[in-house]
């Protein structure tokens, strides 16, 4: 089967303070999509929702192929399979993730630098210091 280009979309996730309110976004060709209805978390739950947000923003877009970067390191090497989730909170948004996975043809999840992610940018213009 050939491959047209994959979408990249970058996903970021936080909360302030550490645990507390969770907000995440996506950017996907240029256009942020944020979330600020998640509830209350840790960082690395703010992490896994940004990564699931950013396969249901791509399921509505028709994405067939795509690639999701993100600064997470925990987010990435557990999505990938490298490593394992330590407490039943992320393995649920593991399990919720592979979940939704399955409706693509082809899907990578790549760690990139904070300074790289347009996701985390997006969201420090939200809250300017």
């Amino acid at each position: 089967m050939a491959y047209g280009q994959s979408i990249k979309m970058f996903f970021d996730g936080g909360c302030r303070p550490n645990p507390g309110p969770i907000e995440c976004a996506v950017v996907r060709k240029g256009v942020a999509h944020y979330r600020h209805d998640l509830g209350d978390g840790s960082n690395s739950d703010a992490e896994w929702l940004a990564a699931i947000y950013a396969l249901e923003v791509a399921a509505l877009n028709g994405d067939r192929d795509v690639t999701l970067l993100g600064d997470s390191t925990l987010v990435v090497t557990q999505a990938n399979g490298t490593a394992r989730c330590r407490s039943a909170e992320l393995d649920a948004h593991r399990v919720k993730f592979a979940e939704l996975a399955v409706g693509f043809e082809r899907l990578r999840i790549r760690h990139i630098g904070r300074g790289q992610n347009l996701a985390g940018i997006a969201l420090a213009k939200l809250h300017p210091r």
